[in-house]
């Protein structure tokens, strides 16, 4: 069994179709575990109603809080965190269970394959509309050709749905709130698991999701990740990427062998480039507190309500 981890803000219709087609579509029951941001739409009520365990908070606190609070009050060993406006497909459960038994460790991250409306550059990502919006859904049409396109397992890292152990998503420190409200707070989570020693970095061919692409962080004052992540470890996102995740993008997943070359094993370094930029931020800025004094999440946030308890 999972803990579904899914943060909300202010997106009913989105929410009502994830949480229902986790409950249609999954193979057994998993937990699941909503963090309301604000819920004045409705969401706060649907969410009590439907019994299910929640916390809340009276303000967006961001992804990281959301996602961190989340997890501390998940029961299974296993944490899946997905966005509110994704729909499950069916057996995308069975599909994570076979790669977590087929990788032979817990220190791993998987990733669910997309499917979106819109036309993406990503080779991640499946392209097939079944409606931009939930009130154009149609998911008749999804679920009798969801899995037209066959996709194999590819070694490399995606974003949401994240799948990931809770033991080690609690030994790296999950999200790191100086990230807030978000933006970088993946690549961040990347490294801290790479330092960590993971090289498990598997998108799951047959684990699929509709994925609608909602853009709730326009809502929000965007922290500067590229900028915190450059002054946290001393390299940008880009080379990280380059001489790092992307040595495992595209390769056959093959278990717990690795079908790439000696780079999987190389421990980060800082570069010139970053050293240079993390001093020309340095002087000239105070990143992280600057963004998110910007974002003024804490002064606003209000009690933090824990519901839900069973």
């Amino acid at each position: 069994m999972f803990s579904i981890l899914i943060p909300t803000w202010n997106n009913l219709s989105c929410l009502k179709l994830c949480v229902e087609s986790i409950q249609k579509y999954s193979s057994q029951p998993h937990e699941i575990i909503i963090h309301v941001n604000d819920g004045s739409d409705g969401s706060l009520e649907w969410v009590k109603a439907q019994g299910l365990r929640y916390s809340h908070t009276e303000k967006n606190v961001g992804i990281c809080l959301s996602v961190n609070n989340l997890a501390a009050k998940a029961r299974s060993d296993w944490l899946l965190y997905m966005n509110d406006d994704m729909v499950a497909c069916p057996n995308w459960d069975v599909a994570f269970e076979e790669a977590i038994a087929e990788t032979q460790t817990d220190l791993a991250l998987y990733f669910g394959t997309l499917i979106e409306p819109r036309k993406s550059q990503s080779p991640l990502i499946i392209n097939q509309n079944y409606g931009t919006m939930p009130e154009e859904f149609d998911e008749a049409a999804l679920l009798d050709n969801y899995m037209n396109e066959a996709r194999g397992d590819l070694e490399g890292a995606a974003l949401q749905p994240t799948l990931v152990h809770r033991k080690w998503w609690t030994a790296v420190g999950g999200y790191s709130i100086e990230f807030s409200p978000g933006m970088s707070t993946d690549d961040d989570l990347l490294m801290k698991f790479w330092v960590a020693g993971c090289r498990n970095f598997r998108v799951v061919g047959n684990s699929r999701f509709y994925h609608f692409g909602f853009k709730s962080t326009g809502r929000v004052k965007h922290n500067l990740g590229g900028r915190i992540f450059a002054t946290k470890w001393g390299i940008t996102q880009k080379e990280f990427f380059n001489n790092y995740l992307a040595t495992l993008r595209n390769k056959p997943a093959a278990g717990n062998e690795y079908a790439i070359g000696s780079c999987v094993s190389d421990f980060p370094r800082a570069t010139r480039l970053g050293r240079l930029r993390r001093v020309g931020y340095g002087l000239t800025q105070d990143y992280p507190l600057e963004d998110i004094a910007a974002w003024d999440s804490q002064s606003a946030v209000g009690k933090w309500d824990e519901g839900g308890e069973k």
